[in-house]
C-alpha cells in the first residue's frame, strides 16, 4: 500500500509518505497524539487528508486526478478499541450483517474459515452482552473479515482489554497473516504488541514518519528511541530446528537458513520441529567478547561484526549493534567495557546471549 497524506490538525500537521508491504502486519507506533489514528482514518477515507492512497493497482484517492473513493466503496475492514457489535443481534447475525455488505461474487473468504480462525464457533448463538471483552473483540475482527476486505485496519484493538484478555486475543491476531493473505495496518503505542505482531514498523512523532522498515532493523537502530531503556533489543523470526528432550531445550534457527542465519538454544515450549516462531533478544541479556569463551554457562555464542555504537540512557552505558549473519543483535554494556574491548565498526566479536525469550 502506498499513501501520501497531508492534513493540518490542532497541535501538529500530519505529513506522511507510506510504502507498506502487500502482506503481513505493518504497525504504526508512537506516543498518543502523534497522528497514528489520523493516518488510519485517512486510509479509510473517514478523514479527508490531501494526497494519494493506493492499494496495489486500486487507487482510492488521487487529488491530482480528482479521484476520491468513499469509505463504503473501499474494500477494507476496520476494527477499533471497542467491539461496537449490535447488542440486539447474536454473534451469527452480527457476522451476517458484515457478510451482506458485499455481493456473493466478491466474497473471497469463507465464513466457516473466519469462524475457525478466530475460535468463535461456540459463541455463534450468544448475544454480545454475554461475551467477555476478548470474545467480543474476536467477534468484531470476524465481522470485519466477513466483508472479504483487501486491507484490514486495526486501531489499538487490544487497548480496552486487561492483560488476561490481551493474552487471549493475541494468538488469534498472529494467525491472521499466516492464514489469510490480507495486509494489516495496526495502530498501537504498546511496544510488546508491536514486537509480537508486526513485520513492518513505522515510527511516528508529531504527525511525521521518523523511521520505517522491517521490524528487526528499525528496533535495532541505535539512533531511535526504541533502542533505549530496559526493553531495548531485537525481535527476530525463527523456526524450531531441533528439540533436546534430555535437557528440555529447543534449537531455534534465526534468519531463514543455516547459511545466512544462526541458531540459539531456548527453553522447550513444546513447539514442533518446523514451527515458525519469534524470539526476543534483549540488549541487557547480550554481552560481547573478542573471542569465543570456554568454561561459561552461556550456551549461545554468536560470531558477528560490530555495525554501530551509541550511548544509552545512562551515561555509564553503551549500546552496540552487531550483525550476526543477516540479522541484527543489540548488546548493552558499560562504556568502560566497550573501551577496554576497543570496539569499533567492522570489528569481529562474539555475542553471548544469556536468555532467549520465545514470544507466545
Amino acid at each position: 500500500m502506498d499513501a501520501t497524506l497531508h492534513l493540518p490538525r490542532a497541535g501538529f500537521t500530519l505529513d506522511v509518505a507510506l510504502a507498506l508491504p502487500a502482506r503481513g502486519v505493518s504497525a504504526l507506533f508512537g506516543p498518543s497524539g502523534c497522528g497514528k489514528t489520523t493516518v488510519l482514518r485517512a486510509l479509510a477515507g473517514l478523514e479527508r487528508a490531501a494526497g494519494r492512497v493506493a492499494l496495489g493497482d486500486e487507487v482510492w484517492q488521487d487529488d491530482a486526478r480528482g479521484v476520491f473513493v468513499p469509505t463504503h466503496r473501499r474494500a477494507l475492514g476496520y476494527v477499533i478499541q471497542e467491539a461496537a457489535l449490535f447488542p440486539h443481534l447474536d454473534v451469527r447475525r452480527n457476522l451476517d450483517y458484515g457478510r451482506r455488505r458485499i455481493a456473493p461474487i466478491a466474497r473471497r473468504i469463507e465464513l466457516d474459515q473466519i469462524v475457525a480462525l478466530l475460535g468463535i464457533g461456540p459463541l455463534m448463538a450468544r448475544r454480545p452482552d454475554t461475551l467477555s471483552g476478548g470474545e467480543r473483540q474476536r467477534v468484531a475482527i470476524a465481522r470485519a473479515l466477513a466483508t472479504s476486505p483487501r486491507l484490514l485496519l486495526m486501531d489499538e484493538p487490544l487497548a480496552a482489554l486487561d492483560v488476561a484478555r490481551k493474552a487471549e486475543v493475541l494468538p488469534y491476531l498472529e494467525r491472521l497473516h499466516a492464514e489469510l493473505a490480507i495486509p494489516v495496518v495496526y495502530v498501537s503505542h504498546a511496544i510488546e504488541e508491536v514486537a509480537r505482531l508486526a513485520h513492518h514498523l513505522v515510527l511516528m512523532a508529531q504527525g511525521r514518519v521518523v523511521a520505517a522498515g522491517a521490524l528487526a532493523d528499525v528496533m535495532s537502530r541505535l539512533d531511535l528511541p526504541t533502542a533505549r531503556g530496559e526493553g531495548a533489543g531485537v525481535v527476530l523470526d525463527a523456526v524450531v530446528a531441533e528439540r533436546d528432550a534430555q535437557w528440555q531445550l529447543a534449537r531455534l534457527l534465526v534468519g531463514g537458513g543455516e547459511a545466512a542465519g544462526f541458531s540459539v538454544w531456548a527453553r522447550d515450549h513444546g513447539l514442533p520441529v518446523g514451527r515458525a516462531t519469534r524470539v526476543r533478544l534483549l540488549a541487557r541479556d547480550v554481552s560481547l567478547a573478542r573471542a569465543p569463551l570456554t568454561g561459561t554457562s552461556i550456551g549461545n555464542q554468536l560470531r558477528g561484526t560490530v555495525e554501530s555504537i551509541a550511548d544509552d540512557e545512562h551515561a555509564s552505558l553503551a549500546l552496540v549493534r552487531v550483525r550476526v549473519g543477516d540479522s541484527p543483535v543489540v548488546a548493552r554494556l558499560t562504556r568502560r567495557s566497550a573501551h577496554a574491548l576497543e570496539l569499533a565498526p567492522g570489528l569481529v566479536v562474539w555475542a553471548q546471549v544469556k536468555t532467549v525469550a520465545l514470544m507466545e
